[in-house]
């Protein structure tokens, strides 16, 4: 319940001998996140978003996406989306209809194969080229088709200098293809789909924050941002063109607006601010790329089992505390072996004997738990459960205090947001320390910032952006569109005021 403290076993915990209550005690001072903390990490983040958007630029990216405005719920058309994710690959077909904020979907998924995540380029592209081949042959055999405007959802930090173009900054969600990186990788998209002639113009390359707040703000006209807390963790907001001098020199209309993707998943590289714990700095070392992704690592859904693995395995090895004593171990020793849904799944267990957890262990680590190492392994859950959740408020109150936002709606996506118990609450009780809301806001309303399941952002989102997009060429409003003349060829073929 907002206002108390995350539901917690300690009322069983009279039989837990004083070793193990001891690393609880421990545990609970690691990972326990208080206002005071809250609050002077936001601090930190505000001044780190602003750096971003500074010339000199910071650790935060703080992307201009080249997406300038919201959608007003009139825009129709037919348009497709392609959400290139790290486990799938989605094509949609997404009409916009005559009522205001409607839309009609369909959609194919499509496995990304696991080798073409270190494959080559051309591997890669010629893929997705050919999902999308295999979608329109489907779902428009025999028809003649004019080039469908394509709203592309490429969710890996990307400079962009136009809306239809992005130059990778680094490969995440386990991504390692050689060449890519520093490069636009648009043209390598449009050769692989010109070679087999698929009907499609690219309209507009998007993340997945900024497609979330798009399609959120489609059917509610509060929503100011768009927030990711998934495998990993990101936000996007809509700034104002003045309010970001590394645009300067282009002139633009300080009023204008401009959807910012954070890419705040680097927030506290760093490590100024961010309470980290000897596990977290175990994880930062051993992954892929140390010193970067430091708030994403504490608070994103590929990271929550992991920490949980490292405790245990710690508390296991720690002679003042053995837990699993006497038991093999191996299969806890197996880095990334536990995700976010085994976390889940214990603080989900509704029996006041942890039955189920017993079973999950019995069953996926072969470890038969005490009732008091039950005790603890739902404690230990919950508190890393919690840090994540009430960090996770930081980027979002950070951005409300920046722009003096004291109300809006976010529209958030992701597994963690909508699949973690008590996710939500959390973060709302987090948000309430930060921004000092009074107690009593009023009988029936809701929380002055609201953090709400988004519309589908890869999906509807990017079919928006293409949208406003085309929309922007047609009223001859081409800031940050490489090709106007080759976009206002594909609005001619393609009419705006109505469905296809």
């Amino acid at each position: 319940m907002v206002g108390r403290k995350p539901p917690s076993r300690k009322g069983s915990m009279a039989d837990v001998p004083k070793d193990l209550v001891d690393q609880i005690n421990r545990l609970e001072e690691l990972f326990t996140v208080p206002a005071e903390k809250l609050n002077q990490i936001t601090d930190h983040f505000v001044n780190e978003l602003a750096k971003g958007l500074s010339k000199e630029g910071g650790t935060i990216p703080m992307n201009a996406t080249w997406c300038m405005g919201f959608p007003d719920g009139n825009e129709t058309g037919t348009f497709l989306a392609l959400d290139m994710g790290g486990t799938n690959l989605r094509v949609c077909e997404i009409t916009l209809t005559e009522e205001k904020g409607e839309f009609d979907i369909i959609q194919s998924k499509y496995r990304m194969p696991e080798e073409l995540k270190t494959g080559t380029a051309e591997e890669l592209w010629s893929y997705i080229a050919d999902c999308l081949q295999q979608f329109i042959e489907y779902h428009h055999e025999d028809e003649e088709l004019d080039q469908l405007p394509l709203g592309f959802t490429f969710s890996y930090p990307a400079t962009q200098n136009y809306i239809d173009h992005g130059i990778l900054q680094r490969w995440t969600k386990g991504f390692d293809i050689d060449g890519v990186e520093g490069r636009d990788v648009v043209p390598d998209f449009e050769a692989a789909l010109a070679e087999r002639g698929v009907p499609i113009k690219l309209t507009a390359l998007i993340n997945d924050t900024t497609g979330t707040m798009i399609a959120s703000a489609y059917t509610d006209p509060e929503m100011k941002i768009g927030c990711i807390f998934g495998t990993g963790c990101n936000a996007a907001y809509m700034e104002n063109c003045g309010s970001i001098p590394k645009l300067a020199h282009m002139n633009l209309d300080p009023d204008l607006p401009m959807a910012i993707n954070c890419e705040y998943g680097a927030f506290d590289s760093e490590h100024v601010v961010l309470p980290r714990t000897p596990y977290d700095i175990i994880i930062d070392k051993e992954s892929p790329r140390p010193n970067q992704q430091a708030f994403e690592k504490m608070i994103a859904g590929l990271y929550l089992g992991e920490i949980f693995r490292l405790v245990l395995l710690d508390l296991h090895q720690n002679p003042d505390c053995k837990i699993f004593e006497g038991q093999d171990v191996g299969k806890l020793q197996k880095a990334y072996s536990l995700d976010a849904g085994f976390l889940s799944a214990i603080e989900e267990d509704p029996f006041e004997n942890l039955s189920e957890t017993h079973d999950l262990f019995q069953n996926k680590l072969s470890i038969v738990c005490t009732k008091p190492e039950l005790e603890l392994i739902r404690r230990l859950a919950e508190l890393i459960g919690t840090r994540a959740a009430r960090l996770s408020s930081c980027g979002v109150a950070a951005i409300c205090k920046k722009k003096g936002w004291k109300t809006c709606h976010v529209g958030a996506d992701g597994s963690v947001f909508n699949k973690y118990p008590h996710f939500k609450i959390r973060g709302a009780q987090a948000l309430k320390e930060i921004l000092d809301w009074p107690a009593n806001k009023g009988k029936g309303r809701g929380d002055p910032v609201e953090i709400l399941p988004a519309e589908d952002g890869s999906g509807v989102g990017a079919a928006l952006i293409a949208a406003l997009t085309l929309k922007r060429v047609q009223q001859g409003q081409n800031a940050g569109i490489r090709d106007p003349d080759a976009l206002l060829k594909a609005c001619k073929a393609f009419d705006l005021k109505k469905p296809t």
